[in-house]
């Protein structure tokens, strides 16, 4: 499997835009939960500036977040309230500012106020040299068992050409002979974890919006497959390190705190 990004890649211009909704079934108001004093969708933006993105705009639907992310001198974008993903704010915002077809854009989660600006940087170059795919997308090594066997782990599976084969909930290359036996996954099993971060072409963004629902995609709520499905192809970086996690709970959020705090 060859790994699509080095140092000595030219780094490619991009932007990046951090969809931010308000209204969270877990955690409400989650963009603006204080942080060491800032509210979260704040350090996810000023991470992302560190990835040297030509530029970073927080995409949301909530006058709030754009007060609170104005505030830190950050930018933002009010979008459409009745976007059904993160990806159709994010083709809102391409669409409003008029970039390029050809035009790199990360999707950089408004929930992940550690991401690692490396990371980022990662996504838009393996875009920019795969010309045959569409989005990008990144991965780390699997070690551990549990995390294989875990359905809230999602793994990836690639082809020679660092593409996305499949992803699922399930242990996917899955090792016939020896898993049910083994307590620890045997050396050398191509086992990657997905990193839920995407750099898109602008010009497909605009295509993605009208693709409908793959059965696939509903079956492992999984989004990317229906990118998969439709027959385009999906580059994947492999990323040395595994990212720090998101914030989805109330747990989560106090883990982050003590972190940065």
């Amino acid at each position: 499997m060859k790994k699509l990004h080095n140092s000595s890649q030219a780094v490619p211009e991009f932007y990046v835009v951090i969809p931010a909704r308000h209204a969270s079934t877990r955690l409400p108001g989650k963009p603006l939960l204080d942080i060491a004093g800032k509210p979260m969708v704040v350090w996810v933006a000023e991470r992302a500036l560190l990835s040297g993105a030509k530029q970073v705009i927080v995409a949301t639907d909530d006058i709030r977040i754009v007060d609170a992310v104005s505030q830190y001198g950050c930018a933002a974008v009010m979008t459409n309230a009745n976007h059904v993903s993160g990806t159709d704010r994010i083709a809102e915002v391409a669409s409003i500012k008029g970039w390029d077809d050809d035009a790199i854009i990360v999707n950089v989660q408004g929930d992940e106020p550690l991401i690692d600006a490396k990371l980022i940087v990662e996504v838009a170059t393996a875009l920019s040299i795969n010309t045959d795919a569409v989005m990008a997308t990144a991965c780390h090594a699997i070690h551990d068992k549990p995390d294989f066997a875990n359905p809230n782990v999602v793994k990836v599976v690639m082809d020679v050409n660092g593409n996305a084969m499949y992803f699922s909930r399930a242990p996917i290359p899955y090792p016939r002979d020896t898993f049910a036996q083994d307590e620890v996954l045997a050396e050398g099993l191509p086992a990657y974890r997905h990193i839920g971060i995407y750099a898109y072409r602008a010009s497909f963004l605009k295509q993605y919006t009208n693709l409908a629902p793959a059965a696939i995609e509903q079956c492992e709520c999984l989004e990317q497959l229906r990118v998969l499905y439709q027959g385009y192809k999906i580059a994947v970086t492999i990323s040395d390190n595994a990212p720090a996690a998101g914030v989805d709970t109330e747990s989560d959020l106090a883990r982050v705190r003590a972190l940065m705090g």
